[in-house]
């Protein structure tokens, strides 16, 4: 059985306007702007976080599998509701891969992914319409 992992912790201290900064336990820190002006919303933050989580467990099993990519690219494209409180109702994640990795590798990291290990995918609601694609470049198998 795998070691509990210790809650997740992050703070926010209003700075204004829309504007917060925040911090985690770790140490970083981060703007975040409810109107995208000084920085990134906190819609476009999940979107990050959930690409850049994808992301992080490609390269990871790419990796540990003995194909790592030179590198990769995700472009996030979401579709939200029209009404209150316009949460995403479609997403699509496109990958683009750098280096001699199988294509079939990069499938089956991808859905690793989405079906065992992508925490941030899995704290979302089910009912998303959720697409992943990717593009082999530079030096394909």
């Amino acid at each position: 059985m795998a070691a509990a992992r210790p809650p997740v912790t992050v703070a926010l201290e209003w700075k204004g306007g829309l504007r917060f900064a925040g911090t985690g336990a770790a140490g970083g820190e981060l703007l975040m702007d409810g109107d995208s002006a000084a920085g990134p919303s906190p819609v476009q933050l999940l979107a990050f976080a959930l690409a850049g989580c994808m992301a992080a467990d490609l390269v990871h099993i790419l990796t540990r599998s003995r194909v790592p990519p030179s590198g990769v690219r995700v472009t996030f494209n979401g579709q939200r509701a029209e009404e209150d409180p316009r949460r995403f109702v479609r997403i699509g994640l496109r990958f683009e891969v750098e280096g001699a990795v199988p294509p079939e590798k990069i499938e089956r990291a991808l859905a690793l992914s989405r079906e065992t290990y992508c925490s941030v995918w899995h704290s979302l609601r089910p009912d998303i319409e959720f697409e992943t694609s990717f593009a082999l470049v530079d030096g394909g198998a």
